[in-house]
Order: structure tokens, then sequence, then C-alpha cells
């Protein structure tokens, strides 16, 4: 299990940064954590595998916007008060965090889909960062496959047009 996640976990760690910055490396707990409850019935291949782990990801950070939208906006100012001070009381980051961190694929990925509107950042996440099949995508956001053909297709046509004008690097 530990090469899997090894394997796996950046997928999902850069998938969730951008889905749901605030709240990315809880959802990702969450989600292994389910996946560690239900692997006994887990039937499939690696791409099963990788495809129900962005599932249950999916969904997990969909609960979490619907809390959230569920919650009077003075408790919101309060956790974003608590988050400010767990920051400050976490402990120091080991070496191995520390090196993942620096590598600055989180801002890679930033950059390529940021000026992308949200469905097609989705798609193009799933896609290219999760490695996951176009059938296996249209599953987890609830779409056909012709439509995450069509998203994915436009996305990039998209980062060509922005690329055309302002250069690979900026």
């Amino acid at each position: 299990m530990t090469v899997v996640f090894r394997a796996i976990h950046p997928s999902l760690e850069h998938y969730l940064r951008r889905q749901a910055p605030d709240a990315a490396e809880d959802l990702a707990a969450e989600s292994w954590l389910a996946v560690a409850k239900g692997l006994p019935d887990f039937q499939g291949g690696v791409d099963d595998f990788r495809a129900w782990l962005f599932t249950i990801a999916h969904r997990r950070m969909v609960d979490h916007y619907r809390s959230l939208a569920r919650r009077p906006r003075s408790v919101l100012r309060g956790e974003d008060d608590l988050t400010g001070t767990r920051a400050r009381t976490d402990p120091v980051p080991s070496a191995e965090v520390t090196a993942i961190e620096g590598l600055s694929t989180d801002d890679a990925i930033d950059a390529l889909v940021r000026d992308l509107p949200s469905a097609q950042a989705q798609i193009v996440l799933l896609r290219l960062v999760a490695d996951l099949s176009v059938d296996h995508v249209a599953e987890i956001t609830g779409r056909s496959p012709g439509s995450v053909r069509v998203l994915q297709h436009r996305a990039l046509r998209n980062l060509a047009k922005t690329w055309e004008q302002e250069g690979v690097t900026r």
C-alpha cells in the first residue's frame, strides 16, 4: 500500500490543492481513510483504483463545499482565526515534505490551469495530473464522455492560445 500511496498521492494533492486549497490536506487524508476502509471490497486494476480514489476525493470535496455553504458567516471567520493559530503551532515539517514542497510542481500546475474556467481546469487536472481515462473522469464529474472530451479540447485550445500570446514562460 505504501508504494501505491507514494505513486498516487502527489497527483491527488495537486488536484485537491487546485480544487479546494483551504482543505486539500484534510480532504486527501479523508480520501485515503475511506480507501483503507473500502479496500477489502475493492476489485479492479491500477486504473480502477486510481479512478476510485479520485471519485472518493471528488465527493469529499463536494461535501466540503456543501458544508461551507450551510455554515453561518461568523463561524467561517472563527475558523480562519483557528487556521492561522493552527499553522503557527504545527510541528516543523520533515525534510521529505520540505523537499517535495520546494519542487514547485504545484506552481507549475497552478500556472497551467489558473486562467481556465473551473470546469475546464477540473477536467485538465483529472485527465493530465491524475492520469485518468475519459470514462473515469466522466464518472467522477457526472458528465458524459463526450462532454469531457469537449471540455478537454477547449481547455487545451485555450492553453495553446495563451502560450502563443504570452510565451511559455512569463
